[in-house]
């Protein structure tokens, strides 16, 4: 994940990284064929949302939505196609949480026909700290923000809200339940996909997309959680492997010793450059990083659980 001389580089270049970012977060709308028009609705993400132009050409709906759990609701931000039933992907924001790129990149995946759920990962805090952009997150001393967040996070309380967002997703009239579900998540929560597929047999697929302490000596490392039959995707950015290059050795093992399906593919890009509104974001291998996501979510259409 980000580490702390990343987000002072990041923090160097906010001023510039505002301007690039509105014109990057506008392009991934216009690429998907409309504008990011968020409407309201209800907690069980009913039918009082607004459609909105989808990037398929149809219309999505989109609302903020509350998932309960055992300790608390957690809040989050539903998107899907205004007809028919999907299969279901949850849609982890990066460190700087939930804000209109991460928004707009769950309504994306909802216009290509799946249900969509990005949630808060910073729930159990009421009131924290919220970012315009990835440039107020690290130009406002977001990092020290959030650390007293990203303390309660362990691999427990990760499966916890994998499995609360599982049930919930579970009792929407808009997902398939014939159909298993996807999870994909970005640096911070890059592993949580892992951990996810761990939690709940209905996760089928799991993208990191430049996640952190992906191979650790921990007992609960992610690289020793995979479990068969999931189809795992490991996205490494290039200067996160420059770090650390024994993790995609460990991760490659750690696939076929387990019997998963699997890609670990370090991408010509720096940690980040998924994110539409990150300094590092690189539109051409971020598409590319996509497009192996979609690919594998393509098969929660036809392989029912």
């Amino acid at each position: 994940m980000c580490d702390q001389q990343q987000l002072a580089e990041f923090a160097r270049r906010s001023s510039e990284a505002r301007g690039i970012n509105r014109r990057q977060f506008s392009g991934v709308i216009a690429a998907g064929g409309g504008a990011a028009m968020l409407a309201a609705c209800n907690a069980s993400g009913g039918t009082d949302a607004e459609a909105t132009p989808a990037a398929t050409g149809g219309s999505v709906m989109s609302g903020e939505v509350a998932i309960p759990t055992a300790g608390g609701t957690m809040g989050g931000w539903f998107y899907h196609p205004s007809a028919g039933n999907h299969p279901a992907v949850i849609m982890w924001p990066d460190i700087a949480g939930v804000r209109p790129a991460s928004k707009a990149m769950g309504e994306r995946l909802a216009g290509e026909g799946y249900a969509v759920i990005v949630p808060d990962p910073y729930w159990r805090d009421e009131g924290h700290a919220t970012f315009e952009d990835f440039a107020d997150f690290a130009g406002n001393d977001g990092f020290a923000k959030v650390t007293p967040y990203r303390n309660k996070f362990s691999s427990e309380t990760i499966m916890a809200d994998a499995k609360a967002i599982v049930a919930w997703l579970d009792e929407q009239d808009v997902v398939d339940k014939a159909q298993s579900m996807g999870a994909r998540g970005h640096c911070m929560t890059g592993s949580w996909p892992v951990y996810a597929a761990k939690a709940s047999s209905r996760v089928k697929v799991a993208a990191s997309m430049h996640g952190g302490g992906l191979a650790t000596d921990a007992p609960d490392s992610p690289h020793r959680m995979l479990t068969s039959p999931a189809n795992y995707l490991f996205a490494i950015a290039r200067n996160d492997d420059a770090k650390e290059p024994e993790a995609k050795t460990k991760l490659r093992e750690a696939l076929a010793a387990s019997g998963a399906m699997g890609e670990v593919e370090v991408y010509a890009a720096d940690h980040g450059w998924t994110v539409p509104d990150s300094p590092a974001y690189d539109k051409a291998e971020a598409e590319r990083a996509y497009a192996a996501f979609l690919a594998m979510c393509e098969g929660l259409k036809i392989v029912a659980n």
